[in-house]
């Protein structure tokens, strides 16, 4: 059987968490929480200690070995972590994916669905790859494009919208019957744009889940960042 480290946090990293907890293929080695976990969506944490998961309390991926010890892993699955992962953790796994928010090699880095609405994109996407040592960049296991609509949208609408796209793409790709046979294509670096956590005050509206939310930010009334 197939053990997996989940990485991530929210409720579609609690869907993936349940669905590799029932398999009959995957085991569910451990749990590497994002660390504090943010308020505005489900606890990974408490989905962890309601099913008798372990999890790693610091949130980073280099203390899973107090869980696995020095064991490889066969598949470690991000969905939606917040920290870079390092060449070590990389090479000890068998594959390791990320699910980005995104359709790579377009809007790598942070926000990507804010981005994408502050460019008045007409579509965004989800894309399954596998993580090397640079961000968001290593060769496209599975993607899937959809519509979006700048002129009434909003963040959270969009992030709603990708919750479901990406869990039928996870659905659908990681049974290791497809998995095993996908040859993971590389990015055309060409066609590549990124975003850095630096650039979100160019936002404007477009920062946080609403542009009310947004606007009461500027205007002083809200402090912290609120969105995907």
């Amino acid at each position: 059987m197939n053990r997996v480290v989940l990485l991530g946090k929210g409720s579609l990293a609690i869907r993936v968490a349940e669905w590799i907890h029932d398999s009959s293929t995957y085991s569910l080695a451990a749990v590497v929480p994002v660390v504090p976990e943010p308020s505005w969506t489900a606890s990974l944490i408490e989905w962890c200690r309601s099913n008798d998961v372990r999890y790693v309390s610091t949130g980073h991926f280099v203390d899973v070995d107090e869980i696995i010890g020095d064991e490889r892993i066969g598949l470690a699955l991000s969905i939606f972590y917040n920290r870079i992962i390092g060449p070590e953790f990389i090479d000890r796994c068998d594959r390791i994916l990320n699910l980005h928010n995104a359709p790579l090699p377009r809007y790598r880095g942070k926000s990507p669905i804010n981005w994408a609405l502050k460019n008045g994109e007409d579509h965004h996407g989800v894309t399954l790859h596998e993580i090397t040592p640079g961000i968001d960049d290593g060769p496209i296991v599975a993607q899937v494009t959809y519509s979006i609509y700048p002129d009434f949208d909003e963040v959270i609408d969009v992030y709603e919208r990708s919750l479901a796209y990406a869990w039928t793409l996870v659905e659908q790709i990681l049974p290791p019957p497809v998995l095993n046979r996908i040859e993971p294509r590389p990015q055309d670096e060409s066609r590549a744009t990124y975003y850095s956590g630096d650039q979100d005050e160019l936002l404007g509206e477009r920062r946080d889940f609403t542009r009310e939310q947004s606007r009461a930010r500027r205007g002083g009334r809200r402090e912290r960042h609120v969105g995907p």
